[in-house]
């Protein structure tokens, strides 16, 4: 366990370097939160490194807006929170050699218990967008034990077929990398009519990633299998999330489909889908307000913070996790009700936020 928790450090791991951010310290036998960001993004941007500066809001990034907002910090005081880089996607990350093979996602998996056992860590509760929401699926899939609770955002669970293969590599050869990723991160209605926010991506893309780097990661994602999960007693032998998960995903999102279709799968008791109105396609950044209080009631149906204080989600006409007493010396266990069900006669957890 190092000396020294808070800041910057390069995790060894069986397929190369990691760069991680810790903030804060260790709380008791709590969880870490462990987050892993989107192709095109990294945990924050750096404005300063980039000529000309960014407009502020590029500041926000994957989970800058999210873990900085005001409310978050009544989260964040009883967590250790570690944000994790895929492989050269940090800012000032060295390119890669040529011929480099950039880590499979599952790869990219199983380089996350390198980062847990380094900093002690017993288990984690992760938040992943995108292409880390898929990681950190996986990673909860290979490494059960390791992984308390699951907050994924726009996750895809499919492989891309050879006709989405094909149509990636055409937009491949008509399209700049930032642009292919700009469409993968927003709606059409968002790159047409919220020019100022797909602007600022735009920007830190183009300039701050590594363009190599964030190649191999593209081509990576986009060649990855389907993440292979199946709701329980669907199929013999099925594979599932064992642990509590919540999917979350904008309105009108690209990811929409996805999320709804990974929801299906999911086993209902103990899966929360929350579709966030007004938010588009990155709703950590966009509303990072609703998704705050959203997550404490998460951290509250697994035993955490029975005291916090709910605001925005209380007030709206929402479907909501109960509450758990605060279990610090053994691993909680989540405790969930909804006011619906579907499919199999089993309860599913569906928060339709319109606040």
């Amino acid at each position: 366990m190092p000396e020294c928790w808070d800041g910057e450090h390069d995790i060894e791991t069986p397929y190369g370097l990691l760069h991680v951010v810790i903030r804060g310290s260790p709380k008791g036998n709590r969880p870490a939160i462990l987050t892993y960001h989107d192709v095109g993004l990294n945990r924050k941007c750096s404005p300063a490194s980039v000529s000309p500066p960014l407009p502020p809001i590029s500041n926000k990034l994957c989970f800058n807006t999210f873990f900085n907002f005001e409310d978050m910090q009544e989260i964040t005081k009883h967590f250790v929170v570690c944000h994790v880089d895929a492989p050269g996607q940090q800012v000032g990350a060295s390119q890669f050699p040529q011929g480099y093979q950039f880590p499979s996602m599952e790869q990219l998996a199983a380089m996350l218990p390198s980062v847990v056992q380094h900093f002690g860590f017993k288990y984690v509760i992760g938040i992943g967008v995108g292409a880390g929401a898929y990681v950190l699926a996986k990673f909860a899939l290979i490494f059960p034990d390791l992984v308390e609770g699951l907050v994924l955002v726009n996750i895809d669970p499919n492989g891309k077929g050879w006709i989405d293969w094909a149509a990636t590599k055409l937009s491949g050869l008509t399209s700049t990398l930032p642009d292919t990723v700009l469409s993968h991160l927003f709606s059409q209605e968002e790159l047409v009519n919220n020019t100022e926010l797909v602007q600022s991506y735009r920007q830190q893309i183009g300039n701050v990633v590594n363009q190599a780097n964030l190649q191999l990661f593209w081509n990576m994602y986009n060649s990855r299998r389907d993440l292979d999960i199946n709701r329980p007693g669907t199929v013999l032998n099925a594979k599932t999330l064992r642990c509590p998960v919540m999917l979350v995903v904008g309105d009108n999102a690209p990811a929409e489909d996805g999320v709804v279709e990974c929801n299906s799968k999911l086993d209902p008791t103990t899966t929360t889908f929350l579709k966030m109105a007004d938010s588009g396609g990155l709703p950590q950044v966009t509303q990072p307000g609703k998704l705050t209080e959203a997550f404490k009631y998460f951290l509250q149906g697994m035993g955490y913070m029975p005291s916090a204080s709910m605001t925005r989600l209380a007030r709206s006409r929402t479907a909501s996790l109960t509450s758990a007493s605060s279990v610090d010396g053994s691993r909680p266990q989540a405790c969930t009700h909804s006011e619906s069900s579907e499919g199999l006669g089993q309860v599913n957890h569906t928060m339709e936020v319109s606040c």
